[in-house]
């Protein structure tokens, strides 16, 4: 395997930064901290061919890791319940401005046994319905389907209290 330079790592963290905040969402304040986290995330997709989170451990088979490909499934319920997704890669504006601090966040995803029944999300049959609640913003009309509405609008950047259910 190749060394990852720090010019490879500045550049990802360039690109997780502008990508983070174009859509509302903030990396860690901690320069250094960030860019160790990237520096995983290179070397995870050098080792597997996928960015797969630094902070938990990968299989190697992409089906089986889709949930924790960066941004993994998990960081929008963790940055609302924690003000940080789990590796605290992505945390809230009040994290980023050091209003809050991170704390210990607990592990969301199920273990290997339960991931292995399977399930997409989605009731199968012929007019099938999400498992989660669809939201929809009221300014654009941005729909994403899961438990809570995202903090903020990733097209228009409103603010959670913004969105309604829709389905």
């Amino acid at each position: 395997m190749s060394e990852i330079s720090d010019k490879e790592v500045l550049q990802r963290v360039q690109k997780l930064d502008a990508e983070a905040e174009s859509g509302g969402y903030h990396l860690h304040p901690d320069s250094v901290f960030v860019q160790g986290l990237a520096r995983g995330l290179l070397a995870n997709e050098l080792r597997y061919g996928y960015p797969s989170c630094p902070c938990r451990l990968a299989t190697g088979v992409r089906a089986g890791d889709l949930d924790i490909i960066c941004p993994c499934d998990y960081r929008d319920p963790d940055l609302d319940a924690y003000g940080g997704c789990y590796c605290a890669l992505y945390v809230s504006r009040e994290v980023k401005s050091g209003a809050k601090a991170v704390a210990s966040i607990p592990e969301r995803r199920p273990p290997r046994s339960e991931r292995q029944k399977g399930g997409s999300g989605v009731k199968s049959g012929p007019f099938s319905s999400p498992v989660f609640p669809v939201w929809r913003c009221r300014v654009c009309g941005y729909l994403c389907a899961r438990d809570e509405p995202p903090l903020q609008c990733p097209i228009c950047k409103v603010s959670k209290d913004r969105f309604e259910r829709f389905a």
